[in-house]
């Protein structure tokens, strides 16, 4: 089925709590950094809730099981169940499981999460390539993951056993800056083996699966801060997405984003759940949002007026994603940036 090419972010004259029933939210970045609630994370989430928006938390990392991310939500401010937490190891649990036979050994490369996930499918996590195992598991295993852990996964790769991985992020936020995620792990396993895995997490489709699977969701709105993994995966499930500025993604990386990477709005941060989204209009030969104009052309986006930074945002984006198409932009928009401060 071909989908339009979006050339501009959406807007909604309902807050976007009200217009979705379930909010798919991932976490690092989005409701915290580093253990620490993100600002207006907590008051955003609770008025969600009380509005009557059921919320789910959505998350790439496989090392926690749901029983913990859920309690340490929960001491941050954000009630949460181990049911209202998504992995991409129960992803990738499951994934194995449907090509595997009940009972299976399966080396882990990573941390608890995927030993629980494993086993809630009947598998059994093992530790060496000499156990016999019948598929490889790698996932996200923290700074500490001890070099061997990789080697064994080659021993067993090399044997023939097939491999996969939770997810493939190359990176991942922190309380002190953005750190090697799975995805540099995979690297590795990938640079020593030739192999490739098959892959879960975000933005592929068992991903997305999983969370619908467990949730129920009729009308989802993922909510994250990657492009690509939260929006690509939304664009994957062809469900609608909203991008906060609170983790890795920031204003340059937006405007050269591809059509599977541009998500259907655009706000700060969490209170952006809250609110109606101002409409992005054609305005000449550019692009109006709020008290902003953008216009695309001489190797260059321009901006001109005034008012609030992502109302200037949202007009660039129509500017730049309208000249690309469904390429990418490639005008330079630093000096109309600078401007927004953002």
């Amino acid at each position: 089925m071909s989908r339009s090419v979006r050339t501009r972010p959406e807007g909604s004259g309902r807050a976007l709590s009200e217009a979705y029933d379930t909010a798919l939210l991932d976490l690092d970045g989005v409701v915290y950094a580093g253990g620490t609630a993100i600002a207006h994370a907590v008051e955003s989430l609770a008025a969600a809730r009380a509005g009557g928006m059921h919320l789910a938390y959505v998350t790439n990392n496989a090392l926690r099981t749901p029983d913990v991310v859920a309690a340490h939500l929960t001491d941050i401010g954000v009630p949460a169940r181990p049911d209202d937490v998504i992995t991409s190891a129960q992803a990738v649990a499951r994934l194995i499981g449907e090509q595997v036979p009940q009972g299976s050994r399966v080396l882990v490369i990573g941390g608890e999460g995927l030993r629980v996930a494993l086993r809630e499918r009947g598998l059994e996590p093992v530790e060496s390539a000499d156990d016999d195992p019948v598929a490889v598991v790698q996932g996200y295993g923290g700074p500490e993951l001890p070099w061997g852990r990789f080697a064994e996964a080659c021993y067993a790769i090399r044997r023939g056993v097939p491999w996969f991985a939770s997810n493939t992020d190359l990176t991942i936020p922190s309380g002190r800056g953005i750190a090697p995620g799975n995805g540099a792990a995979v690297e590795v396993v990938r640079i020593a083996t030739g192999a490739e895995p098959q892959v879960a997490g975000k933005p592929l489709p068992p991903m997305h699966r999983e969370t619908i699977l467990r949730t129920g969701a009729e009308r989802p709105l993922v909510v994250g801060d990657r492009l690509d993994t939260d929006i690509e995966g939304a664009f994957n499930g062809e469900v609608d997405s909203l991008l906060v500025l609170t983790g890795v993604t920031d204003g340059a990386h937006l405007l050269a984003a591809p059509p599977q990477h541009r998500p259907t709005y655009v706000d700060a941060d969490l209170r952006g759940m809250l609110t109606g989204q101002p409409e992005v209009v054609a305005a000449g030969d550019g692009f109006r949002c709020g008290g902003w104009t953008a216009t695309a052309g001489g190797g260059a986006l321009e901006l001109d007026g005034d008012g609030d930074a992502l109302d200037g945002l949202r007009a660039l984006c129509a500017a730049a994603w309208t000249a690309a198409g469904d390429g990418v932009c490639e005008l330079d928009g630093g000096k109309a940036l600078a401007r927004l401060e953002l």
